[in-house]
């Protein structure tokens, strides 16, 4: 099993504008894989800088004007709650935008694509699964009665189902606990040298001397 496996889902809701990256394919940390079409959260953003602005010039003015004795207290103080209010909704909005896309949170590979290009997704819809293509995981299932042999650094062999080879192997840690019903433990390990022609979801047996 890959290490890290995430499903993506958007916190906008939007339209998918691209899906860069088909599936089975590669991408490395920090690579786009998700981008929604934000036209209408962007004017609103461009609206609320714009207000912000002028809240902004409106409090100099009445700050000025105040201390010449031409402006009241009151008019300043309404002027300055309005220009943080525009502050507020100008931080909201460059917040609502900075989620227009989604990135790769590690080096992997797309697993599936859940939604599609030119499809409206609400926030928490999922959109695609990836997977890292960093060192897969073994996880078995052994007696717990193999726990004295079965320990952090223990070899085996597994041979893998769909590609009839062997792969030499360690134990990397064990499970936190049995299962009283199975007596049983669960176990990861790690392959020993070249895995390129794994893929997470394969299954096999172990073997351990």
């Amino acid at each position: 099993m890959a290490r890290h496996a995430v499903t993506l889902s958007g916190e906008i809701a939007a339209k998918i504008a691209r899906l860069p990256v088909q599936e089975g394919g590669s991408f490395k940390r920090g690579d786009l894989l998700v981008s929604f079409d934000c036209g209408s959260y962007r004017a609103q953003l461009r609206k609320a800088q714009a207000s912000l602005e002028a809240a902004s010039q409106l409090v100099k003015v009445n700050d000025q004007l105040a201390r010449l004795n031409s402006a009241g207290a009151l008019e300043l103080a309404q002027s300055r709650g309005k220009a943080k209010e525009a502050a507020a909704d100008t931080s909201y909005m460059q917040t609502v935008v900075s989620k227009c896309s989604i990135t790769a949170p590690f080096d992997g590979r797309v697993a599936r694509r859940i939604a599609a290009v030119h499809q409206y997704v609400s926030p928490g819809n999922p959109v695609l699964d990836i997977v890292d293509s960093g060192q897969l995981e073994l996880r078995m299932i052994v007696p717990s009665k193999w726990l004295a042999r079965v320990t952090p650094g223990s070899r085996f062999t597994v041979v893998v189902d769909e590609l009839g080879t062997r792969f030499p192997a360690h134990v990397e840690r064990r499970g936190a606990q049995i299962d009283p019903v199975s007596q049983s433990i669960p176990v990861v390990g790690v392959i020993d040298g070249d895995a390129a022609s794994l893929l997470p979801g394969m299954s096999g047996w172990a073997s351990f001397k």
